[in-house]
């Protein structure tokens, strides 16, 4: 879904799921334009400015078509992974690791400052460790702002410039989701970059995030639209691994950062932990380790080795949150279910397992075959072997059937023997009132999300007031190498 108007507008132009989408401007000649920045000497930027002006019309003069059709243009090609760019001071980053593609809108801070209504508290969204997070109104086609109700809603994220590390990852967010579009990838529709202002102007998710859906809300989502939102994700990480031009890590995938559309169409946002993939002979990337307390792959923590098979161990933990209706990490639960991969692992094990895993607000309303597969799938992504995981197109293959499925377990004669047999197994008399779809499992507590390395104490909620952190937010995190 692209950003919405009053009515949540369409993307009015998606890209192909499958080879078509990619990193912006792969298929043409680059435009290298050096953008010289100074914030301590405004006279010597305007040289500079001048300067590199000049140098740029000279090695583009006679090539005006050429250029005209380019969609990418990258501002000095210092390095062009936000990885590389990662020990580079703040200044030396804007000016030598950003690249911008053509399709970016390059908004001043009175545009944005406008389109938000002055920052005014009733446009605030959410805040975080990068900054605050605002709706704002731009025109259609254009940066300037219009009425609110009117034009292209936007979420307008600012930079925290107290923190390095929100420049870092402001510089990786441009860099990944400025060059990378796919209809399961939230768009970046552009930037500011003024003065010491920090700016990015993403599509509007009229739904949040899945976290709030899944954790917040009173009225459960159904199976059917939360296995909608799994094939959603999993393209999207299935795009990032084996169809992008080069292979990116996403590494923090959890259910805070997939938004949702007006049709619960799943999108992955804030890619500040984004790496680019080994190539090559290159088995690995060697990192410092960054990302969440419970869905972080074993491996990785242990090692610091991110491999794509690292995605794959965080996608099988939001499976696992889908299908039980439970965080991640549960300090509320009694002892034994604080971690829910944990928890889990002797139910993946059973082949009857899946009913005691299933989200007891769903009651009966999950088809059969759609939970056994579900719950097989989840066993292979959460193997503790990285080698053993599927790829991710492979797990897209195997949820596209599931959202359909219609073998409901409350019409099934086996639902209610599993049922009367598990009642048994906890001690309850035969014909007991307990013995009901909802008598089997723990009471739904609640968890902060935590950081690996800082462990806020604070909940991914879309568009709430202070205090909460919104779905494009980051969470504050140390330095990444």
């Amino acid at each position: 879904m692209g950003v919405g108007s009053s009515a949540e507008r369409r993307n009015a132009s998606p890209v192909g799921e499958k080879g078509t989408g990619g990193r912006k401007g792969s298929s043409g000649v680059g435009c290298w334009i050096r953008l010289c920045f100074s914030p301590s000497s405004s006279s010597r930027a305007k040289v500079d400015a001048a300067l590199c002006g000049a140098r740029a019309s000279s090695e583009t003069r006679g090539k005006n078509d050429a250029i005209q059709n380019q969609p990418v243009r990258q501002i000095v090609p210092a390095s062009t992974s936000p990885s590389n760019a990662e020990n580079i001071s703040p200044p030396s980053i804007v000016a030598d690791g950003l690249t911008v593609a053509f399709q970016l809108r390059k908004f001043t801070f009175n545009e944005l400052r406008f389109a938000t209504r002055n920052f005014r508290p009733e446009s605030l969204l959410g805040e975080g460790g990068f900054g605050r997070v605002y709706k704002g109104w731009i025109g259609e086609n254009g940066t300037g702002p219009v009425r609110p109700g009117t034009g292209l809603i936007v979420a307008v994220k600012t930079l925290n410039r107290e923190g390095q590390q929100g420049h870092k990852e402001w510089v990786a967010e441009v860099n990944f989701l400025g060059n990378l579009q796919h209809p399961n990838l939230v768009k970046l529709i552009g930037y500011c970059i003024e003065d010491n202002q920090r700016q990015l102007v993403y599509e509007f998710m009229p739904r949040g995030s899945l976290e709030h859906h899944l954790f917040r809300k009173s009225v459960p989502l159904p199976w059917s639209t939360r296995m909608k939102i799994a094939l959603g994700a999993a393209k999207g990480l299935a795009f990032l691994h084996e169809e992008a031009e080069r292979p990116v890590i996403y590494r923090d995938f959890k259910t805070s950062n997939v938004l949702l559309d007006t049709d619960y169409n799943a999108k992955l946002s804030d890619f500040g932990l984004a790496r680019d993939g080994p190539i090559g002979d290159k088995t690995h990337v060697s990192t410092r380790v960054m990302g969440t307390y419970g869905y972080a792959a074993p491996e990785y923590v242990m090692t610091g080795h991110l491999t794509s098979k690292s995605d794959v161990y965080s996608f099988g933990v939001v499976l696992l949150e889908l299908m039980t209706g439970r965080r991640s990490m549960d300090k509320n639960r009694p002892t034994g279910e604080h971690n829910l991969v944990e928890w889990a692992r002797p139910h993946l094990k059973q082949r009857q397992g899946f009913q005691a895993l299933m989200d007891p607000k769903l009651g009966g309303n999950i088809p059969m075959k759609g939970a056994y597969k579900v719950t097989q799938l989840a066993r292979a992504c959460l193997t503790r072997d990285p080698k053993a995981r599927p790829l991710m197109s492979q797990v897209v293959e195997i949820l596209k059937p599931l959202p359909d499925l219609k073998d409901m377990a409350s019409s099934s004669g086996l639902y209610y023997s599993l049922q009367a047999e598990q009642a048994a197994r906890l001690g309850y008399p035969s014909g007991s009132r307990t013995m009901s779809p909802l008598s089997s499992f723990a009471r739904n507590g609640q968890q902060p999300m935590r950081s690996l390395s800082h462990g806020p104490r604070c909940h991914a909620s879309p568009y709430r007031p202070q205090g909460h952190v919104s779905p494009y937010l980051q969470l504050p995190r140390s330095s990444a190498k």
